[in-house]
């Protein structure tokens, strides 16, 4: 993998997120643009297992942003995370999985966990267990710029259905879109700092989570049917 002083060198918006990004091809631009995120804009994903498996995320996943907040090296980055935990996580998406989850028959604790969603939680664990905060950024990034990336393509209008229509609006927006250049901003501001081998830790950790995603559409789409209706 080129080293970011190299790619930097000619590349034509030279961030460290940009760099993170393009080192994980192709697996980035197959999450963006995957046929189950296609088929949700679209209103005709089955939605039933796929939001049963990303539920048991929101635990871990709240954890993880409450390690950010801990983990920061200033206030002024502890005030957008807490804020989007506070806010976003806790409040607007957890009601949004409840009325979902009850709209389309699904079971919120499962009785089996997908090898993606046991491999997924693991990885928010280890993150959230290092304190590390550009490791956790990573991983928080990566879970909202994909999610950003395959809801952006969404055509107005969006689909009738609330568990299309919302998932897709939790993903875009000016509030979500913010949210995603504040963490792609924590990356660029302290990627360059970093000693070639913590950016190469930084960049193995970013990678990771994009395969991920793109392992949960895959599976998402292997176990769906006709879109509930």
């Amino acid at each position: 993998m080129i080293p970011f002083a190299q790619w930097r060198a000619t590349a034509s918006d030279p961030v460290f997120s940009g760099w993170l990004r393009s080192s994980s091809e192709p697996d980035w631009t197959a999450v963006v643009t995957h046929a189950f995120a296609a088929a949700i804009t679209r209103g005709e994903a089955d939605m039933r297992h796929y939001l049963e498996q990303d539920f048991q995320f929101v635990d871990a996943f709240t954890a993880l942003l409450g390690a950010a907040v801990a983990s920061a090296d200033s206030f002024e980055a502890r005030v957008p995370i807490g804020r989007f935990l506070g806010l976003a996580v806790t409040d607007t998406e957890r009601g949004y999985f409840q009325r979902a989850l009850a709209a389309l028959g699904a079971d919120p604790v499962p009785e089996t966990l997908e090898p993606v969603t046991v491999d997924f939680r693991a990885l928010m664990d280890e993150t959230r267990s290092s304190q590390r905060y550009p490791l956790i950024i990573a991983v928080l990034c990566v879970a909202e710029w994909t999610y950003l990336g395959w809801a952006s393509r969404a055509v107005v209008p969006f689909p009738e259905n609330f568990v299309h229509r919302e998932w897709i609006e939790l993903h875009d927006g000016p509030e979500f879109r913010a949210w995603v250049d504040f963490l792609r901003g924590e990356l660029d501001r302290l990627g360059p700092g970093l000693t070639e081998a913590e950016q190469r830790q930084v960049l193995d950790v970013f990678r990771r989570t994009v395969h991920l995603e793109r392992r949960f559409f895959d599976m998402a789409e292997d176990s769906s049917g006709p879109a509930q209706e």
